[in-house]
């Protein structure tokens, strides 16, 4: 969404990714999603009386991950105690980091070539969770709440952005890349519909030129199209609010999907508003320097890395390219294009069957053998198969009819069509569609593809579209 003339959108975004411990943050308890309420909970992360916690180590070593991932500075840190009404959590209060985190001064560079300042990337608790019985699952007409406290105590990074954001669309790109990083670290699932990344946006408005504006934040988003449209709601209502004479005031607020519009949670919210004060149960985190370069040295190759690593393939890429270059990463599928480059195959066949057919059936590419995939990009790019039969050999291969392609291109009965009948079909096809010929031989590029789909058609798929270019410009 554009903003109205003179006015300028600023935004920081605070995400949660839970880590992928087998236990949680300061206790033994299971971490584990989707198990029976409260089945997953002990006196530490239920915060009773005379228990006491510890630290998990490996989630110190899935922060300073995602922190190198985010070329922060990895450095000592303390533990706060964060009071606060929580309903969710029985002891009332969130153990985090304050003013001296694990993780901070980073940044993430966008596909488009932007950065994005990263402020901090600290480590704390997550809380339980409510269930409202009403017919809409909010608290207001309620009768009831359960309380969930299996999520009590889960780790959590929480990775604050600098307010470097302008528009709700880069917002999202923001969120998008960062997922998956935390995805290349080991560190986060990136389940978005589990929970296991959650999105807080802190909106605000501008004339151009003037300082920032009364931010509003928007909680607990849990997908990327919410994240967005709720950050063009809460502009446009800041924006309307301003040119109506209003002023707007600080507040925590709710995105509701159904509605789409954002509402008032409560009022005003700075650090003095939690209390901090130092986890007296909590020693100092100071990991050793060898442990964080050693840390760093077992990051593996990030998206922009494999990006650019992938397009490096390609002479000239063209925008639909680029585009298959991040689909087939984000995929985590790159490695079959990789394997056709390695065997000086066609690369760009490669990553357009990446992009279409492996990625439509990306859960059974397992069953796929890389050489195998190598074998059918080749026969496509000799014109020993056609582009549709060379679709329908990865499609049977992915669905595990067979492992050799050319055992199972004999079985379906994709021989490479003779090339006389081919000529003569050509011929045949050119006089019957004389206007479509003489358009083709004057200039129109398109007809090529009028005159391929006629040759497909007639021999049910088994021509090669390259060869029939070839018979056509002979003609011109």
């Amino acid at each position: 969404m554009s903003l109205p003339d003179g006015w300028e959108l600023v935004v920081g975004l605070e995400v949660h990714t839970e880590l992928l411990t087998a236990s949680k943050l300061f206790c033994g308890c299971e971490n584990r999603f989707g198990e029976e309420p409260n089945t997953h909970v002990c006196p530490v992360c239920l915060g009773l009386p005379g228990s006491l916690p510890v630290l998990n180590r490996q989630a110190v070593e899935l922060a300073m991950r995602i922190g190198a991932a985010l070329h922060c500075t990895i450095a000592p840190s303390t533990f706060h105690r964060k009071n606060y009404f929580y309903p969710d959590q029985s002891k009332d209060y969130q153990i985090s980091q304050y003013d001296l985190p694990i993780n901070s001064r980073g940044y993430l560079d966008l596909p488009d070539g932007s950065r994005i300042g990263i402020e901090r990337a600290h480590l704390e608790e997550d809380t339980g969770k409510t269930t409202h019985l009403s017919s809409g699952g909010r608290l207001q007409g309620a009768e009831r709440s359960l309380v969930d406290y299996n999520r009590c105590g889960v780790p959590l990074v929480e990775i604050v952005s600098a307010p470097d954001i302008r528009s709700s669309a880069q917002a999202r790109a923001y969120a998008s890349e960062l997922r998956s990083v935390l995805i290349a670290t080991g560190a986060s699932d990136g389940r978005l519909e589990e929970g296991s990344i959650r999105f807080d946006a802190n909106v605000s408005v501008r004339r151009a030129g003037e300082p920032f504006g009364t931010r509003c934040e928007i909680k607990n988003l849990n997908s990327l199209r919410s994240l967005q449209r709720a950050i063009d709601y809460e502009a446009q209502r800041q924006i309307d609010l301003i040119e109506s004479g209003g002023v707007v005031r600080q507040e925590t607020r709710h995105w509701d999907e159904g509605l789409g519009e954002t509402s008032t949670l409560r009022v005003k919210e700075d650090a003095e508003d939690y209390r901090y004060f130092r986890d007296p149960d909590l020693v100092d985190l100071a990991p050793e320097p060898a442990w964080v370069d050693e840390v760093r040295h077992r990051l593996p190759p990030m998206p922009s890395e494999r990006r650019s690593a992938l397009g490096a393939l390609l002479s000239s890429p063209t925008s639909a390219q680029l585009d298959a270059v991040e689909a087939v990463v984000e995929l985590g599928i790159e490695r079959f294009v990789h394997a056709v480059a390695r065997e000086n195959g066609d690369v760009v066949i490669a990553l357009s069957r990446a992009a279409n057919e492996l990625a439509s059936a990306v859960d059974e590419v397992d069953r796929l053998a890389e050489h195998s995939f190598v074998t059918v990009v080749d026969m496509e790019a000799s014109g020993e198969v056609s582009a549709t039969q060379a679709k329908a050999l990865l499609a049977g291969l992915l669905a595990g009819e067979d492992s050799d392609p050319r055992s199972l291109a004999r079985a379906k009965g994709f021989e490479k069509m003779d090339q006389s009948a081919l000529s003569t079909l050509v011929e045949e096809l050119i006089g019957a569609h004389p206007d479509e010929w003489s358009r083709y031989r004057g200039g129109d590029e398109k007809l090529a593809q009028f005159f391929i789909g006629q040759v497909m058609r007639r021999t049910k798929g088994q021509a090669n579209g390259k060869t029939v270019i070839e018979e056509l410009n002979a003609r011109r």
